[in-house]
């Protein structure tokens, strides 16, 4: 079957404190072709960085009818993609269920209009840290998104 596959993973050092440092990682894979990238961000969470991978690989795709499979380790991710949490958000006006705003927002928005764009695109949850080679190349990748902050 023709498609895209994706690994996509986040990372912060630091996490709870204020100057600390994130980093993204992504691997996106299409028939030979193998693409690797990262970034970092200085002031960020975890999640953030976890959105933040999965947006710029999608940017990445120059096609929207070739299907796509999302790899990650974030249930954050993958939950809110899969059970379409983000429909509920948009009804209350970007409010949680808990009627507090919707972290991130930013991003959510970004993403979903990104995920909508595409013809077929699939949310599959990886156990981290478990050996799943290009699971760990992206957490990896996201790393060195942190290390080159530095």
């Amino acid at each position: 079957m023709d498609k895209i596959i994706i690994y996509t993973d986040g990372a912060c050092s630091g996490n709870q404190n204020e100057n600390n440092k994130g980093g993204y990682g992504a691997v996106l894979i299409y028939k030979e072709h193998k693409k690797e990238i990262y970034g970092g961000e200085k002031n960020t969470t975890n999640n953030r960085m976890e959105l933040k991978g999965c947006i710029e690989a999608l940017k990445l795709l120059k096609r929207n009818d070739i299907p796509v499979e999302v790899y990650t380790d974030s249930a954050y991710l993958c939950n809110c993609m899969n059970q379409k949490w983000y429909e509920k958000w948009r009804k209350n006006g970007w409010k949680n269920s808990k009627k507090k705003p919707v972290e991130n927002r930013d991003l959510w928005i970004e993403l979903i209009k990104l995920v909508e764009s595409f013809d077929s695109i699939k949310f599959i949850k990886v156990k981290g840290h478990s050996g799943i080679e290009l699971n760990e190349l992206a957490d990896s990748l996201a790393n060195k998104g942190i290390e080159e902050l530095e």
